[in-house]
């Protein structure tokens, strides 16, 4: 039986991981859950954003890894998160800002069902 993933990714955040990743290389997500820009999810180069113990590897999203402090996980773990892209600028050091665009979170419970067949959360080090 397949795991139910706990990151998922639309179709228009692809195109935009696409051209990131033609431009930057190797991309990664970061969501710390702090206040204003803290709250959305982040793009860097891999390795731009040095993770650690305060956080989780949730899963992949179109072949970049996406972590959450372990903090903002605990109020995050019952649902679902899916990275999308609108038009509007975010006042981060995401990579998409100068486009015009920012990436952000839509969420949903699981299901009980789901609930006992996720994919596993890493620690990271």
């Amino acid at each position: 039986m397949n795991r139910v993933p706990r990151v998922l990714v639309t179709d228009g955040a692809k195109k935009v991981i696409d051209q990131l990743r033609k431009e930057h290389g190797e991309l990664m997500f970061h969501q710390s859950g702090g206040c204003c820009d803290g709250s959305s999810p982040m793009c860097f180069r891999q390795g731009q954003f040095r993770v650690g113990a305060s956080d989780v590897l949730l899963g992949q999203i179109h072949g970049c890894p996406f972590y959450m402090s372990r903090t903002q996980f605990e109020y995050w773990k019952h649902t679902q998160l899916t990275v999308d892209i609108i038009r509007g600028r975010g006042a981060s050091f995401s990579l998409e800002i100068p486009l015009g665009l920012r990436f952000l979170i839509r969420s949903r419970p699981f299901t009980k069902a789901e609930s006992e067949n996720l994919e596993p959360v890493e620690a990271t080090s």
